[in-house]
């Protein structure tokens, strides 16, 4: 076990690591590129709707229609443009999520720490590494204590690695592999210690860049509803050609006309086939994602997006997710008294003598450059009040240290006195775990019990501090690194001498009672895990808002119980104390086979199990590391619980805005359906040609896509139970409701159409009356589906800017195709009285009004009931 090196280097300049960035590129791998936008075009017009209107373009070349199928490529310009927009808005979205899920490595540059990403790790780059890190770049170590490295990404084997430091340090990159070896390798995991390393090779240059391994990456797989809704598209397309070809037969032979009859088919082919689905879902899920990243949280799996509204049981960490993790030292105890620190108030400039021990000691127990919260309370207290005294010890050698472990919650650090005569350990741990690395009798402890209860009642947390003596032999300052080799293998070896508690406080997050509030609200069961004692869990849980009654249970009441038992404890206990990472997977495994839908939030090493089993798992980003962050669904970028709340509410908004997008789909095709198929079958003239259902799909695809994306949430969206695991966006409720709102404007059209034929001679003005009406109709529809609860009067005042672009752009065609007799011609049309368009767009907008009534009605009577 090496020494900790002593040496300080101030690493690169700023201006020298950018210029090596210039020169050498980025720190990253080959990985998935942004598609270019060839790549783009060509799967915009690959679609079936693309091909078809190609295919009716062909067919009226061939009748000898020029202008019908100039119209037509007009308008497959203006589809193909509204996709790319979709497509690009989909890629930027995704993009973002790249940029942001790009690991993270803390290097030393101009004297300093600096959070850096990855991709900007340059050679000659010293990285200090800590547990849980994934190593930026192949590196060689200049300092390491007690690491253990994870390279079975490059060798396969899965036993970790011992690392050591090698004088002097190598000059060149060795292998992977083999015990004691001062190299670490990109793509490696830090498992055990810490250490500081210099940066030899980056990017492709690196082991894991020359055998031609990626990385993970962030990148938008599946979802369950995908699947669903792909196959959904298959079904309705395949019955959709069947219908089409038989149309087309029964076209050609019934009038003898086959060449119109092919372009009947192709017509009502593109007026069933549902292609806004796959685009919608696409746009939904990554743009999801994207405004879910601008509330500070990175969604790593997507298919977590769908499962956010179906989340039943909420289990957080109280650590810097519910509190701060700002901590603040708050009460010392030590020789029988209390000494209680003010926030706000002036600290006396000197402690009293029989405080100064425990403080020395809790300092010592701490590393010099803290990242751990409590550490940094402790350092920076310590320093405030023993800066003019003897005890603290910066000219002391750290020798070694006894790390933290689910055996002994304690952690001890050895240093060589000033005189190299012995070893000074100082301890601190968990209350129980000093008190039993000191031996104390049973009355011993029982005073300690009564003296941590009764900080803990205080929410603080509560350290204990030992400390020993250990004289081997006189050890000269030359063999200082060999030192840690004559140490006991235990900590318990040592004969520990208890000093006194440490408390700290850290107040709880400013949103945090209102967030609890709102998962209580929306049938989502909170529960608080933490290492804490029961007494401090309990104040925390109620200054958060946890019910009074919440059951509590203890890391070892988990142990002294079987599955079966804990599956019953679990429903009426919502804190649990004093629990290891090891306990966090059984309480994740217990409460799925409970039915329940977990999410789970974890931020060290031994979590990530926890985090992969869980439906949602949910790492923390600052304070977390990398291998949690890897295995975590959701990234919470500022560890705050109200994020998480906020991601559920976003995720039960998308999942709200997709079936409102799935009724508009239905209710407006249906129509299309209809007055593609009844005046083939009736023997009336027809109504709807390609040029027609284009206009139709300039409503349709920019409103799916971008209008209903926009919609914020509706007003009980954090007021209703969690969502069915098994809920469909094509429930039955959904469909119906699309089939009884289609249904209602497609017999209004019908029967527009129908009365214009008795009156008109000329089908072109019947069929410029029936689009009026479909039209208006299908404006209608989407401030009808805007909202569940609200009334259509209350969503004409909701914002939304695209719903107001797509709604005039809409009119203006249609205003244009009624009055510009160039235009009309293209549309067919004849040149109908003012006044019966007017008759014709009022009798579509009572349809609405009527629609609307009736689903106002259906949404009272089940409030009601």
């Amino acid at each position: 076990m090496a020494a900790e090196d002593t040496f300080i280097n101030s690493g690169l300049t700023t201006l020298s690591a950018q210029e090596k960035l210039r020169t050498d590129g980025a720190n990253e791998l080959a990985s998935a590129q942004p598609r270019n936008v060839g790549s783009m075009i060509w799967k915009v017009v690959s679609e079936p709707m693309l091909l078809l209107l190609f295919a009716c373009g062909g067919i009226y070349l061939v009748l000898g229609d020029t202008h019908g199928a100039v119209v037509l490529v007009f308008f497959i310009l203006i589809i193909v443009s509204i996709s790319l927009f979709q497509e690009h808005k989909t890629e930027r979205a995704l993009e973002a999520l790249r940029d942001l899920s790009s690991p993270r490595a803390i290097v030393i540059r101009d004297g300093t720490q600096q959070n850096i990403p990855s991709r900007e790790v340059v050679c000659g780059d010293l990285l200090v590494l800590s547990e849980g890190d994934r190593i930026a770049a192949d590196a060689i170590l200049l300092s390491c204590m007690n690491m253990s490295v994870d390279e079975s990404l490059l060798t396969g084997e899965s036993l970790p690695v011992e690392k050591a430091v090698t004088d002097p340090a190598p000059l060149t990159m060795g292998q992977a592999g083999g015990e004691h070896m001062p190299f670490v390798f990109s793509g490696s995991l830090v498992v055990q210690g810490k250490g500081l390393a210099r940066v030899m090779a980056t990017g492709s240059r690196t082991a894991i860049g020359k055998i031609g391994q990626a990385l993970a990456s962030v990148q938008l797989e599946p979802t369950r509803v995908q699947t669903e809704t792909d196959k959904v598209v298959k079904m309705i397309a395949a019955a959709s050609l069947a219908v089409a070809l038989l149309l087309t037969i029964f076209y050609g032979a019934s009038r003898h006309d086959w060449l119109n009859g092919i372009l009947v088919g192709i017509t009502f082919a593109m007026a069933l086939i549902p292609e806004e689905l796959p685009v919608v879902l696409a746009l939904f899920l990554g743009l999801g994602a994207w405004r879910i990243a601008r509330q500070r949280v990175l969604t790593r799996r997507v298919p977590a997006i769908e499962m956010l509204g179906e989340t039943t049981v909420l289990c957080v960490d109280k650590t810097g997710t519910l509190t701060q993790n700002k901590m603040a030292v708050a009460r010392l105890f030590a020789q029988g008294s209390h000494y209680a620190i003010k926030p706000g108030h002036e600290q006396p400039q000197e402690l009293a003598e029989e405080f100064h021990e425990v403080l020395e000691y809790a300092i010592l127990a701490s590393h010099r450059s803290p990242f751990d919260p409590m550490e940094v309370a402790i350092q920076e207290f310590g320093k405030s009040m023993l800066g003019q005294t003897e005890h603290l010890h910066d000219s002391w050698t750290l020798v070694d240290e006894y790390p933290l472990s689910k055996e002994l919650l304690a952690m001890s650090r050895v240093w060589q006195s000033a005189d190299h005569t012995h070893f000074v350990i100082a301890s601190k741990g968990a209350p129980e775990a000093i008190a039993d690395l000191c031996h104390l009798s049973t009355e011993q402890i029982n005073a300690l019990h009564k003296e941590v209860d009764l900080l803990a009642q205080q929410g603080l947390r509560v350290l204990g501090v030992a400390k020993a003596r250990f004289s081997p032999e006189t050890i000269s300052l030359p063999e200082a690194e060999n030192a840690g080799k004559k140490l006991p293998p235990i900590q318990h070896d040592f004969e520990f001498e208890f000093i006194g508690l440490i408390a700290l406080a850290d107040p709880i997050r400013a949103g945090v009672p209102a967030a609890i509030q709102d998962c209580q609200n929306a049938g989502i069961r909170v529960i608080m895990i933490t290492g804490d004692y029961p007494a401090t869990a309990q104040n925390i849980a109620q200054q958060c808002g946890f019910a009074a009654a919440t059951g509590i249970m203890t890391g070892a009441e988990l142990n002294a119980i079987d599955d079966a038992v804990l599956s019953e404890r679990v429903k009426t206990s919502s804190i649990f104390c004093r629990v290891s990472p090891e306990q966090k997977l059984r309480l994740v495994n217990v409460l799925k086979k409970n039915g329940e839908i977990v999410a789970m939030t974890g931020d060290g090493v031994n979590d990530a199990p926890a985090l992969k089993a869980a439906h949602i798992g949910i790492a923390m980003g600052k304070r977390g590391t990398d291998v949690a962050r890897e295995s975590a669904a959701l990234v919470l970028l500022d560890d705050d619980f109200t994020a998480i709340v906020a991601t559920i509410r976003s995720g039960r908004r998308i999942f709200d805005n997709l079936r409102k997008t799935i009724r508009f789909i239905i209710a407006v095709h249906i129509p299309v359906i209809g007055m593609s198929l009844i005046p083939v079958l009736a023997g009336w003239p027809l109504v709807l040609m390609p040029v027609h259902i284009m206009v139709l799909q300039l409503i349709i695809d920019p409103t799916c896509s971008l209008v209903f994306e926009a919609e914020s949430e509706e007003p009980d969206v954090m007021r209703r139970p969690p969502r069915s695991v098994n809920a469909s966006i094509f429930g039955t409720a959904v469909l119906r409701t699309g089939l009884l709102h289609g249904t209602a404007l497609l017999l209004t059209v019908a029967g527009i159409y129908w009365s214009a034929l008795q009156h008109y001679p000329d089908t072109g003005e019947a069929r410029a009356l029936a689009f009026t009406a479909m039209v208006i109709g299908n404006i209608g529809l989407i401030f009808i589906h805007r909202s569940v609860s609200s009334d259509i009067m209350h969503n004409l005042r909701l914002p939304n800017p695209a719903l107001w672009w797509v709604v005039a752009i809409a009119s203006v065609i249609l205003l244009l195709a009624l009055t510009v007799p160039v235009i009309s011609a293209l549309f067919h049309f004849g040149q109908p009285a003012l006044s019966e368009v007017l008759i014709s767009a009022a009798t579509a907008l009572l349809c609405i009004c009527l629609i609307a009534a009736g689903k106002a009605y259906r949404y009272r009577q089940r409030r009601l009931y």
